[in-house]
């Protein structure tokens, strides 16, 4: 099965995991503040190409950095907020960002691989249709959260992974965009 197969339309909804896709990821940190935030190359163009394809396109993100008390909820949103901005300056689009700030041990709902970011998602935009869906993400946890809300999924790693989990898998975000 290719990404063509699937006839991806409109009616399609995008997930994307936030570090590791959209950005880079800090070694054994956390992105606590805007200047921290460096876009992976490719992410604009990429995100311009899926505006046209996806109806709608959402983030979801594990943040335990908040849960921690490394950051606060609000550096996020300003995170969120200027990153959005740059997205749509540049032509691209991203109608909400989910986080959850709950640490991994607590087991939340919310925190992937959980679907609660889905199911908030869903209950923003009811048009959201899971088995019309796609999560994008560099970890295993992305990949078992779009398991387990019926999702396709696509792995970014340029290490290759076998994983009954992963349909698809590229190195990067704009190399997916453009096997659409």
């Amino acid at each position: 099965m290719t990404l063509k197969d699937l006839n991806i339309n409109k009616s399609w909804t995008l997930f994307l995991d936030r570090d590791g896709v959209i950005n880079k990821k800090l070694d054994n940190d956390y992105v606590k503040h805007w200047i921290e935030f460096e876009f992976i190359e490719g992410v604009f163009e990429a995100l311009k190409k899926v505006d046209s394809i996806f109806g709608k396109i959402v983030i979801v993100t594990n943040q335990q950095g908040i849960g921690k008390r490394l950051y606060r909820v609000e550096d996020l949103e300003l995170i969120h907020k200027n990153m959005i901005y740059e997205i749509t300056y540049l032509g691209g689009r991203i109608d909400k960002a989910y986080f959850s700030p709950h640490l991994s041990s607590e087991n939340h709902p919310t925190r992937k691989p959980g679907i609660g970011m889905a199911i908030h998602a869903q209950k923003d935009f009811p048009e959201i249709d899971f088995s019309k869906s796609i999560i994008v993400g560099d970890s295993m946890s992305d990949m078992e959260f779009g398991r387990n809300a019926g999702m396709k999924t696509v792995f970014i790693s340029e290490e290759k992974q076998k994983d009954d989990k992963i349909d698809f898998q590229f190195n990067s975000l704009i190399e997916f965009a453009n096997k659409l």
